[in-house]
């Protein structure tokens, strides 16, 4: 993990609910930054080694975890698991305390994040939906970018403590915003990930050595985050790491969806989301984004 020094902020009390490969280091820098964290997970046995390593406490429900927050992070699954976790028995909801906010960094539809606000609003809190891009190496060393959607005011308060791991955290707009700028984000990766892939491929049927030619490419024009990160592995066949393809798909399924309802067109990743669903045909579902090379080589 990249050592990293945590700006000055007031010690807050926080529920962190969901460890998964993101919200456990994700709540590590919340506990590092000096920050009360209690913490819940699904698993009880992941919370209780997450309090071994980091402090803090743990607690066996959502609600019991949200008594007594500011403010509650959560990094879910997708719409049912948060529903689970906020609404559902013994959700965070029926603890929180008005005035205090909850920030869910679930990659999930516009219409949950808009429909919990509406609920967090009448109970007298705040809602912020704030998905993350990074991956788990952005969460592991702090270093996520998160796009925001909701109030104003609870955004200024989330701001200073969620940059504990994150490298900008940004309010878009009304809640929805961030939810919907991440599918801008997963859009722009689908396109990416397969033009890096017929790229690559192509290089190699025509015998070139495509890690110099990456080297040198990714000096100019074609340069990106992908090719940077994933092009050198993709030509290893090296997959077993990074951000799932039963993520992805998800994710995907998440803007088409969206699409529908906004009357977008989304051709390429239509496309490239069935890509992917023959990957996960060929055994691929766990692997990283860039396994998408697989059905061309």
């Amino acid at each position: 993990m990249t050592t990293r020094s945590y700006d000055p902020v007031p010690s807050r009390r926080v529920a962190f609910l969901g460890l998964g490969v993101m919200g456990y280091p994700m709540a590590g820098h919340l506990a590092r930054a000096g920050h009360q964290v209690t913490v819940y997970n699904r698993t009880a046995a992941k919370s209780a080694q997450w309090v071994a390593e980091h402090g803090g406490k743990s607690a066996a429900t959502p609600q019991a975890a949200a008594t007594g927050a500011d403010i509650v992070f959560a990094c879910v699954g997708n719409d049912n698991d948060l529903r689970h976790v906020t609404t559902g028995a013994d959700g965070a909801f029926a603890g929180m305390a008005a005035g205090s906010i909850f920030v869910d960094h679930t990659t999930a539809s516009a219409e949950v994040a808009r429909e919990l606000s509406a609920v967090a609003r009448q109970r007298g809190f705040e809602f912020i939906d704030a998905p993350v891009s990074g991956g788990n190496l952005g969460a592991i060393n702090g270093a996520l970018t998160v796009m925001c959607g909701g109030d104003t005011k609870a955004f200024d308060t989330v701001r200073p403590i969620a940059l504990a791991f994150s490298k900008a955290v940004t309010l878009l707009g009304e809640s929805g915003a961030g939810q919907l700028a991440k599918m801008v984000n997963q859009i722009c990766i689908a396109g990416l990930v397969q033009g890096l892939s017929e790229a690559i491929a192509f290089g190699q049927k025509a015998g070139l050595d495509m890690k110099a030619v990456l080297d040198v490419i990714g000096k100019g024009a074609a340069q990106s985050w992908q090719m940077d990160n994933r092009g050198p592995t993709m030509v290893e066949g090296k997959f077993d790491f990074g951000f799932a393809v039963d993520w992805m798909r998800k994710d995907l399924g998440l803007v088409l969806a969206e699409a529908q309802r906004n009357g977008a067109r989304l051709p390429v990743t239509a496309l490239v989301d069935q890509f992917y669903a023959d990957v996960q045909a060929l055994g691929g579902g766990r692997n990283d984004t860039s396994s998408l090379i697989r059905r061309l080589t």
